[in-house]
């Protein structure tokens, strides 16, 4: 278009004509990476003006996760308030729990929940109920940056129930946008006078006196369990989580509880690693809690799926076995005990074998004849004091005679006397792969002697004591398997004291959960 056929639409002068030539000129743009970076340098200055403070950007990282996050979980208590906004992606990967409640079919069935709901409270019916809509997402989900999944911990209705996060309607209408539930319109709103206000702070003051030490009591169990959520969503994130890393019975504790949160969630197999991981940081400390306490070890090394607290604690209850075997029997599967009864089959297999072997020591005369009372008296009464020693050590003692009946009925309707527990051997096979003067010492032998004062002088007391020593390496070397030590426990100092036995092999086989 010309300047002339432009003049017909009567425009001004300094509008048609083109602009006057300037002297400015621009210059070439290089390439990013020829140019330097002086020249590459652009400032950003925004043109939206925050009044009263800097610029607001909403978070985005743990444990709220504003722009990403599609699942919302609230955690009361303690009379706090703990908010989470997470991914469904990653809850449903760590726990099975999340994985089947924000499924396709649950969502669509809580969505025809709350839909039908609405229905029946508004008077109005709804033809299409949990369909997809154009935009590929359900009908009666949440809009915009809403979250899709909404969780609350519900505390239940009695003192025993624990404690479970509750999937609730999201944060937004059906329609879109907030909803906000208003309460009821106050009809007749009574009066209120002084008095009514000051015996309601009596009433309230006698209240708190007897529930003071309750609310203390409570507040501490509140606090743990919000730790325990907090820890629950850490690890998740793949965040450390916090533990006591000092007082291991404390640490003991806080695994535990966090343990049974993890498998009432189905997030064993991501807490377990955790949990494992932070207790094997004790090193010695933690074999001599196993030490004092294997049962409750061997619970927490199932839960956590950790290879070595459950071998040191297998090790420990199988020795100490049947003690501790009540407590076992109601907190652990039957697979566990199972692996349990083996192990002591196993065990109880080769003591019986080395005790076999033990009663059939013997010496040999000069001749290589065996000792006999008829061609060496005094070797073969060592010999025999020898299996006399170890036949009362192994065996329980007898059982005590039966009173004879009472002609007072109170008397014959008393109970039993309760049996006495099984013996344990372990001890015994201790002091024979010790030798020496461990058992059977010099004092004991000279009593021995001097039974038959005819028989005693020294000679026959130093022979005496050099054909037992005899016997006591051949012991020593028949017991040799049953001295293994396969705990990571340090025998030499810290389990010297053991009075059971700690040879138990524990394979890759008896683990339970692989």
């Amino acid at each position: 278009m010309t300047a002339a056929s432009l003049s017909s639409y009567n425009l001004p002068s300094h509008l048609i004509s083109p602009p006057p030539p300037t002297d400015r000129s621009f210059a070439v743009r290089r390439p990013p990476s020829v140019s330097s970076r002086s020249t590459t340098t652009r400032r950003h200055r925004s043109s939206r003006s925050h009044h009263g403070g800097s610029s607001y950007a909403p978070q985005n990282e743990f444990p709220n996760f504003a722009q990403t996050g599609d699942i919302e979980i609230l955690i009361n208590a303690d009379g706090q308030e703990k908010r989470y906004m997470l991914h469904r992606l990653i809850l449903s990967q760590c726990s099975g729990f999340f994985e089947a409640g924000t499924s396709e079919d649950w969502s669509k069935a809580q969505a025809r929940s709350r839909i039908s709901d609405l229905s029946l409270g508004s008077g109005r019916a709804l033809g299409s109920i949990g369909e997809d809509d154009e935009t590929g997402r359900s009908v009666g989900s949440p809009t915009g940056d809403s979250p899709r999944w909404r969780y609350e911990l519900d505390w239940g209705n009695k003192d025993d129930e624990l404690p479970m996060l509750v999937q609730k309607p999201p944060s937004a209408t059906l329609f879109g946008g907030d909803y906000t539930p208003r309460p009821p319109p106050i009809k007749n709103k009574p009066s209120t006078s002084s008095s009514f206000f000051r015996s309601m702070a009596n009433l309230s003051a006698l209240q708190s006196a007897t529930r003071i030490s309750h609310l203390n009591g409570q507040a501490s169990v509140d606090n743990d369990i919000v730790r325990d959520y907090d820890n629950l969503f850490r690890i998740f994130y793949n965040y450390s989580p916090s533990l006591d890393a000092i007082n291991i019975a404390e640490s003991y504790l806080q695994c535990k509880s966090l343990l049974a949160l993890a498998d009432m969630y189905d997030a064993l197999e991501v807490v377990g690693p955790r949990i494992d991981h932070h207790l094997l940081q004790f090193q010695g400390r933690l074999w001599k809690q196993i030490a004092k306490y294997p049962p409750s070890y061997l619970k927490l090394g199932y839960l956590a799926r950790s290879k070595v607290i459950f071998a040191e604690a297998l090790i420990h209850v199988v020795g100490q076995w049947p003690s501790g075997s009540s407590q076992l029997r109601n907190s652990l599967p039957d697979s566990v005990l199972e692996i349990i009864e083996d192990k002591v089959d196993e065990l109880q297999d080769v003591k019986a074998k080395i005790e076999g072997t033990l009663f059939r020591l013997t010496l040999t005369t000069a001749r290589g004849e065996r000792v006999t009372p008829t061609n060496s008296y005094l070797d073969w009464t060592a010999l025999s004091l020898f299996r006399q020693w170890l036949a009362e050590n192994t065996t329980p003692p007898p059982a005590p005679p039966p009173k004879p009946p009472s002609s007072d009925p109170r008397r014959s309707n008393a109970p039993p006397q309760p049996q006495p527990p099984p013996m344990n051997t372990g001890s015994v096979y201790r002091l024979l792969g010790t030798g020496g003067s461990s058992y059977l010492a010099h004092d004991e032998l000279k009593r021995f002697i001097k039974i038959r004062p005819d028989d005693y002088n020294r000679e026959t007391l130093k022979r005496f004591e050099k054909r037992m020593d005899q016997i006591k390496i051949l012991a020593k070397e028949v017991v040799r398997p049953l001295m293994k030590n396969n705990l990571e426990l340090d025998m030499g100092r810290e389990g010297g004291s053991l009075g059971y036995l700690t040879c138990t092999r524990v394979e890759e086989a008896d683990f339970p959960w692989d």
